[in-house]
Formats: structure tokens, sequence, C-alpha cells
């Protein structure tokens, strides 16, 4: 029987995937819940199991590009009944003892599956795989940040071997049993949660090797060798930078919790110990006989470090560059008077806080009012698909908020039916959910409309770009006070600049232009809001 497996539904408004990596050979034979290969849409990336055990038939290739629901490979089952007995055989016969089952038993997600190595000798002690932990809900791969210790050292339980990073956060895995290490994905290489990185073998649970001890009593013997960061409060990135300039750790003083050396830190010393080196050759003998003046000799700190884009950060740039390609981007600018909406807000906002447990905020009263306006001019609130307008009678808004690792931007959904008070409950809870790294796929996906405010950062004016598929986009700024003529005479007002960014392709100007000035409307008179005019 030939078993198909297909490509499953990722997500709302995600109609195809791009094949990003094969984790089986054509031909090679596979246990359900195998990982046979990694599928990524604009948003994420998955792992697609076998379903039923047999011999692989692969489908596209990878970085080609299929649509939701189509087939991505064949398992052919009846191969296996007719030589089941040899394959269990040679399956049996190549295993070795682990800790832990990583996928393709064993085998680097970036290699071809392999036979296993033979089983370990148990005098020597068991083999024990390094396997991604699951990080996170969501993630679905990390990236090998940093290995603390090399091909073939030697370990003991408890050291921590290699930190890894996810577009949320960074994490340390320990060793946890000595032996020796075997490294099977490199710095910088991008794997599958729950694929093998490295092995440990030669040792066992609780018990240094003797190589081990060797290599501690010569790290007591030679104070000045390779920082250990678990040893000394010291983070993997500062001990790196240290080792690099052959700077121990204990002659740095850490400025992070508990004493912890942070990389701040050790770019400090770094910076110390060159500027003494510096001086001390810029101070040559007196010459004997007039010698022509030295070069000038470049002053300030010039040095330069090389980072590598976290996953978060290489997708928002491709998406970015996309919607600045593939749209008909426009912007239209208006500016509006918020002294009403702040002169409500000091009114109400304590006994606003009192009934509700949450924070009268301005942002709310942006929403509110792009929700009306959106229900008015619908093409606003609409998305291309294809030959195709898709309108929508919800209003799902996204509000873009910062974190440590880049923007990230949570939805609301059903924003029209919200009160105030809703409002900035939701936000409250995405916008915390977004800053601890806990947002899940869903509460990123389906946004019909999208706020952003760069006000908060100083911005006084920009053009935002659109978060695709959506068709707009609208920019908040900063409130300035400026003269303005109010009823024939000067008055000082606190005003924003309004940054709507459309695409043009389905949103004329006789859309953009009304949307934004009915948003300016609404917050300039907040009553319209409660009466519906």
């Amino acid at each position: 029987m030939k078993h198909e497996i297909l490509i499953p539904q990722v997500g709302e408004s995600i109609a195809e995937v791009t094949i990003a990596q094969w984790f089986k050979n054509d031909g090679d034979y596979v246990e359900a819940e195998d990982l046979i290969c990694e599928i990524e849409s604009d948003k994420a990336s998955f792992e697609i199991p076998a379903e039923v055990a047999g011999f692989l038939k692969r489908g596209p290739a990878e970085g080609e590009t299929v649509p939701v629901g189509s087939r991505v490979a064949i398992i052919d089952t009846d191969a296996v009944k007719k030589g089941n007995s040899d394959v269990s055989a040679g399956k049996d016969a190549g295993k070795t003892v682990k800790a832990e089952k990583g996928p393709d038993n064993g085998a680097s997600p970036k290699e071809p599956a392999r036979p296993a190595p033979a089983k370990a000798d148990t005098s020597q002690g068991a083999s024990y795989a390094i396997v991604v932990p699951q990080v996170g809900e969501s993630i679905a791969e990390v990236t090998i940040a940093h290995w603390m210790k090399n091909d073939g050292d030697s370990v003991s339980e408890g050291d921590l071997v290699v930190e890894i990073e996810s577009d949320k956060a960074s994490f340390e895995i320990p060793a946890e049993q000595s032996g020796t290490l075997h490294i099977k994905s490199g710095e910088g290489e991008t794997v599958p949660v729950g694929s093998t990185i490295g092995e440990i073998s030669g040792g066992s649970a609780g018990a240094a090797p003797a190589k081990s001890e060797e290599t501690a009593a010569a790290k007591t013997e030679e104070p000045a060798g390779k920082p250990d960061s678990r040893a000394h409060k010291i983070s993997p990135v500062a001990a790196k930078i240290l080792e690099e300039a052959g700077i121990h750790p204990d002659t740095v003083t850490g400025s992070g919790p508990g004493g912890l050396v942070m990389k701040e830190d050790a770019l400090k010393a770094v910076s110390g110990k060159s500027a003494p080196e510096k001086a001390s050759q810029a101070a040559p003998a007196a010459p004997q006989t007039p010698q022509p003046a030295p070069a000038k000799e470049e002053s300030g700190d010039r040095q330069q470090r090389r980072e590598r884009l976290s996953t978060l950060r290489r997708t928002i740039a491709k998406r970015l560059v996309a919607a600045k390609n593939e749209t008909a981007m426009l912007t239209t600018f208006n500016e509006v008077d918020l002294g009403p909406v702040k002169e409500l807000r000091a009114r109400y906002k304590d006994v606003f806080k009192e009934k509700h447990q949450v924070g009268l905020g301005f942002m709310s009263f942006f929403t509110r009012a792009c929700c009306i306006a959106l229900q008015e001019w619908p093409a606003v609130n609409a998305q291309i698909d294809g030959d195709h307008v898709i309108y929508n009678d919800f209003v799902d808004i996204s509000i873009a908020v910062s974190t440590p690792k880049g923007l990230v931007v949570p939805v609301i959904r059903n924003a029209e039916q919200l009160s105030m008070a809703g409002i900035e409950k939701e936000i409250v809870r995405l916008a915390t959910l977004a800053r601890d790294g806990k947002l899940s796929i869903e509460e990123m996906t389906g946004g019909t409309f999208t706020i952003t405010n760069g006000g908060v950062f100083g911005s006084l004016m920009s053009t935002p770009i659109i978060n695709a598929p959506q068709s707009a986009i609208l920019g908040m700024h900063k409130i300035q006070d400026r003269p303005m003529v109010v009823d024939g005479e000067i008055r000082v007002r606190p005003m924003m600049y309004l940054a709507l960014s459309y695409d043009h392709r389905i949103i004329d100007g006789r859309e953009s232009v009304s949307f934004l000035v009915r948003v300016k409307e609404l917050l300039e008179d907040p009553a319209r809001m409660l009466l519906s005019v």
C-alpha cells in the first residue's frame, strides 16, 4: 500500500509553503513518527513526520514552493511486508544505547540518514545523544550559537557544552553524563527542535573520565587558559570574548546579577587591555638622527564585530522586503488635535482604572476610531487574494509591539465588538506575552489592519510599511505642542501627525484620504465614537 503524506494546514491565510529541508533520502526506510522534512511559511517553520513505517518516495525538491494540501511524499508500506525481517534485523543490530532518542536515530538533520554506529562497549560506558529540547510553544527550530567545548574534549556531567538560540531567547545545554564530546552541528547552523546536535561517548553518568581530571589539573597550572563559564560566573558570550583576548575571567568585575560577567564587562576589559599596549607601542626610543614624522594613527575605538541575524530578524526582513516589492504602496498624511482626547482621559482615567483594573491609554481611542472608520470604508479592511478581493465584515487589529528580539505584531480579534476597557485589557495581555516571548503563532496571524506607534520612541513622522497580506497600516507619532489657528486665534495645541500607508492596487485616493479624515474627526470629537455619528 502506498501512503500519501500531505502538506498540512499551518495557519490562517497561508496558502502555500516552501520545502526547506529533507531529513531523509529518497528510498530510505522510515519508522512512524520519524521526521522526514521541514517546511516553512512566511511566519514559521514546521516539521512533517512519517505517519506509517515504510520506504520513502520524496516529492518536491528543497526550495520548491507548493500549495497547502498537496502531496509531499509517498511511503510504500508493501515493501516493509516483503522485507520486514531484513529491515528489522538491520535496525536492531545497529542501535546505539542512548539516554534519549533524537529524530533520525541520532543522525544530524543536516546530513542524510545513515546506519547507526555499532553498539557501544559497556565497559567504556554508554553513548548519550545531545538533543535540542523543546524551548517554547511555536518554536520549531533553533540556531547553534556557541559550543563551549571543542570536538573531542572530555566533559563532566553538568558541564555546559553548547548554547542555542531561538527567535525569542537563548538557552544553555549541559552534559548529562561524563565522556568525550562529538559535535555534529556547527556554530551558526539552524536545526529543528528534537534533532541530535552532538554525542557524548566513552563515559558514564556521575563519573568523570581520566582525561577530564588531567584537563582540570592543566587548568589549575595554567590560569590563563580557556575560561570556564560555569566555574566562574560569566555569560558564554563574555567567556568567548575574554578567551580570544587572552584575559582570565577572574580579573574582570561583573556588573550582572550576583556578579555575573556580562558581554559589556568583557568588552570593557578588552578595550582596557589594548589601550596600554597601544601606549607602549606608541613610545619609541629617542632617535639618534632626525627621522621623518610617523604617520598619524587613528584615534578612538575602531573595533568591529560580526553577529548573525536572528531567525526572527531574518523573517522580518524577508516579509518587509516582499511588502515593498509586491505592493503598490503609497502613504497619505494628516494631523490630529489630541486635546479633546487628553482632556477626556485626564478627567476619567482614575475612575476608569478603579472600575476596570486597567489604565486608559491613547491606543484604545485610536483602535476604536479605526474600527468605526474601517467599517465605513471596507476597502481599507480588505486584502487581495490572486484575482479576487476579500472583504472582511470583522475587524482584527494588529498592534505592532517592539521586543528585545525585534518587532512582533499580535492581533486583537473582533476589535469592533470590544469596549474601550476590553481593548485596553487585550492590548496589555498581548504586549506582555510579546515582551516575554510567549506569543503563539495563532496570536500573531489573521489581522486585517495594523496600527503602529513610533511616537513612543520620539518619531515625529514616518512612512510605515504594510503588514502583508493586509492592505493598509496606520502610523501614530509623537504628540507635540504646536501653534495652531483655532477660530481665528493662534493657540498652542497637542498635535500628532498620522500616516496611512496603503496598497494602491485595492485602495484609491478617495478611500485612503476619507478613512484618515474620519479617524481625525473621531479623535478630535470623541463623543462621536459613543453616539456613532
